[in-house]
């Protein structure tokens, strides 16, 4: 049997936002991928999606990044700049050091303002 699926749109998300829309599963009714994306998202999403979405946004608007790379960072939320140089090396560009610690300031508040 073939099933048709139409795709209606697609919109690149956060492992944050991720974890809220599986929150919504019923577990034991999930399958086995939807389990594993569960647990994943689980281990390693410490924001909420409005909080995540918000960062995208600023690395977007004030560091200059796209909405991919920014997803990616806030993703993995580095706290050097030699773990974000690994991103900039992906993205094939070399961003300087003051673009490295506008992003890392950005993430830095974020992290402070999760702890009050």
């Amino acid at each position: 049997m073939i099933v048709m699926v139409n795709e209606i749109s697609r919109k690149p998300i956060t492992l944050h936002e991720a974890k809220e829309m599986l929150a919504g599963i019923d577990v034991e009714m999930a399958d086995q991928i939807q389990k594993r994306a569960l647990d994943y998202v689980s281990k390693f999403a410490k924001l909420s999606g409005e909080e995540a979405r918000t960062l995208v946004n600023l690395l977007v608007k004030e560091a200059g990044l796209t909405e991919y790379q920014a997803i990616e960072v806030v993703n993995v939320m580095p706290k050097t700049r030699e773990e974000l140089r690994t991103f900039t090396v992906g993205w094939r560009q070399l961003a300087p050091t003051e673009t490295l610690d506008k992003i890392l300031q950005i993430l830095s508040s974020a992290k402070t303002g999760a702890k009050a």
